[in-house]
């Protein structure tokens, strides 16, 4: 999965988090510590007026907004070229803007309550008492702890390394052949070094993390840090929960389906000793480091006749010898198609669209909007291949959603919720179809795929966007028992596996134990950045589609759907954009669907014809992975 670093998370980040530019802010006059200590003086010494919110409010926002540039810079440049001066950097502007923060979120907690607030400082103020992603306590002391812990963190994975064949690579080069290799062996290997060199170091620090930061949820008035989390969404923590149950338990049937399937296709490949008829799917033999998607071995598991899709995309992008970053430029034409302006030079001069060769940086793909106006960014080790032609979309996703609400308040510069900004780009992605590569010149017309591909056309998507889902859900269920103490420090491992054998049916190559901690081996542990966003925009995105193909005037399969060019879709995608934060999700979700429900049912109607063929093919198959 990707990531986008939205505005207000950035002003208050840890390392590895970023939006702010370099054009507003002189940083070598810049004094944050003093906007944090002006952030520290009382309101006023009687009881706190409505004025006083108001005036609260206004000075965080023109303090927040400075800050934000100076901290921008300093993690745009942790994460690009990662030394010990960098990190060293990142963890001193994250301390900063972390002191800052606790101490915004503790007087904005004593102006909630107040009757009469009008709309804007009541969500303004709701907005600063649960932005903070890692909370520090207010001893002395506790955030640069706190900052410091993270940015290891975070370091500890950007440097790490596992192997193949013996031989050392880095995790952008090792996730790439896990999608590739077939040995079993050779996966086992990747999967076991990945797992155990970058997880492992990670499990003191994060304990303590988690320790740290409980302490700073509960001083905000929380029960923990998940809690907090789950807080952010115009309901309650446990109305939250209890969605993202009710939308999981929409779309698993779809998901059970797709498991059964695809592990019957692996144990024809390799055989019972490697991967059984029945029970979990072994997790390094689907294609992904992580599991988390399983498009990569679409060739194991397609089938006979139906499972040509007619085109490999990665074939089409090196016969028609795309760059890196024509791929980039490609995605940014769908968007201008719709009527969205072109992205400023400066993303062509200032973004990592592709490795450098000379230091260590986080690859994983990130969209970063750094003035919060126009000084956007992505970071991506870009290759030629199918699966960065997407993600490229995704990301740029990202962007044109910064820009969209970049004249709103510095408090609402962020989606309606995070999963909207995850769902933006894979809403676009869903449109990379076969009419769409023909209508950029990638796909002769005679090659587009005839009706009888639909199978694996859908098949192929599912095998990411379906198996995607349980993990997409669990991992912050992880998280969220981490924070409350029913998954105990002395149980990291055992916790982490049982989560992904009750969601995911899958279980690690190897046996593992609690000198482990595989849930560090996934970015967005270390990183600390929330993961049920990903979630949501699974669901999101086909609501999304469905609508804008409705707009459009799509008549056919709903699968085939392309809205590239069309104008008026694009004129309605940008009205929900430009909301911004400013409006409760689900406004905004009505703005564009005309419905105020998050649904699975878009989903299934896409992959309908897929539902019917799995039920089929599964038919007289023991699904199911518990006995």
């Amino acid at each position: 999965m990707k990531i986008q670093v939205s505005t207000l998370a950035l002003a208050v980040c840890l390392a590895g988090c970023a939006t702010a530019s370099a054009d507003t802010v002189d940083t070598a006059s810049a004094a944050p510590t003093a906007a944090a200590e002006s952030a520290a003086a009382p309101a006023a010494a009687a009881a706190p007026t409505l004025e006083d919110a108001r005036a609260f409010v206004a000075r965080v926002e023109k303090e927040l907004a400075e800050f934000s540039v100076v901290n921008a810079k300093a993690q745009w440049v942790n994460a690009t070229y990662i030394t010990d001066d960098t990190d060293s950097l990142a963890a001193y502007f994250g301390t900063i803007g972390t002191e800052m923060q606790v101490k915004y979120a503790n007087e904005a907690a004593k102006y909630a309550g107040l009757e009469g607030l009008d709309y804007d400082t009541a969500r303004k103020l709701n907005t600063l008492r649960s932005a903070l992603v890692l909370p520090a306590p207010t001893t002395p002391g506790a955030a640069a702890e706190l900052n410091t812990l993270s940015t290891r963190l975070s370091s500890t994975y950007g440097k790490g390394r596992g192997t193949l064949n013996g031989k050392e690579m880095t995790g952008n080069d090792l996730e790439e052949q896990m999608g590739k290799v077939r040995n079993p062996a050779q996966l086992q290997e990747m999967w076991t070094s990945w797992h155990s060199n970058v997880g492992r170091p990670m499990r003191a620090d994060y304990n303590r993390l988690t320790e740290i930061a409980n302490q700073g949820a509960k001083d905000l008035g929380y029960p923990d840090t998940g809690a907090m989390w789950r807080s952010r969404y115009d309901m309650k923590p446990d109305e939250f929960a209890a969605m993202t149950d009710r939308l999981w338990g929409e779309v698993k049937p779809l998901y059970d389906q797709v498991h059964c399937y695809t592990r019957t296709k692996l144990n024809e490949k390799y055989g019972d000793k490697v991967q059984p008829k029945t029970g979990p799917i072994r997790a390094d033999l689907l294609g992904n480091m992580w599991a988390q998607e399983w498009g990569n071995i679409y060739d194991v598991v397609a089938p006979k006749g139906a499972g040509d899709v007619g085109y490999d995309l990665t074939d089409l992008l090196v016969k028609a010898k795309y760059t890196p970053e024509k791929i980039v430029r490609t995605g940014e034409s769908f968007f201008t198609s719709l009527g969205f302006a072109p992205l400023p030079a400066s993303f062509w001069t200032r973004s990592m669209i592709t490795a450098p060769r000379d230091r260590d940086v986080i690859c994983h793909a990130s969209a970063w909007d750094l003035d919060n106006v126009e000084d956007l960014r992505i970071k991506m080790c870009t290759k030629v291949n199918g699966d960065d032609f997407v993600t490229v979309h995704h990301e740029l996703g990202h962007n044109f959603y910064q820009r969209a609400y970049n004249k709103q308040p510095f408090l609402y510069l962020d989606s309606a919720n995070d999963g909207f900004h995850e769902a933006i780009g894979d809403t676009i992605a869903l449109s990379v179809t076969p009419e769409y590569l023909v209508q950029i010149g990638l796909l002769p017309r005679n090659q587009v795929p005839s009706a009888d591909k639909d199978v694996g056309l859908l098949l192929r998507q599912a095998m990411d966007k379906v198996a995607f889902l349980p993990f997409g859900l669990m991992v912050d269920k992880y998280r969220w028992k981490v924070f409350s103490g029913e998954i105990a420090p002395t149980a990291l491992e055992a916790g982490w596996n049982d989560l992904r054998l009750q969601y995911q049916g899958v279980v690690p190559p190897v046996a593992r134990s609690e000198t482990d901690f595989d849930p560090g081996a996934k970015y967005h542990v270390p990183a600390s950045v929330p993961y049920t966003r990903y979630f949501l925009a699974r669901i999101l995105q086909f609501q999304f589609y469905q609508a804008a193909c409705k707009q459009a005037g799509w008549t056919g399969p709903l699968h085939r759907c392309s809205f590239y060019g069309n104008k008026e879709v694009g004129r309605k995608l940008n009205a929900m954009l430009a909301m911004g934060a400013s409006r409760p999700w689900p406004e905004a979700l009505e703005a564009f669907t005309g419905t105020r429900e998050m649904s699975g049912q878009p989903m299934l109607e896409y992959f309908r014809p897929l539902m019917g063929w799995l039920e089929q093919q599964n038919k007289g198959k023991q699904c199911g992975w518990t006995a």
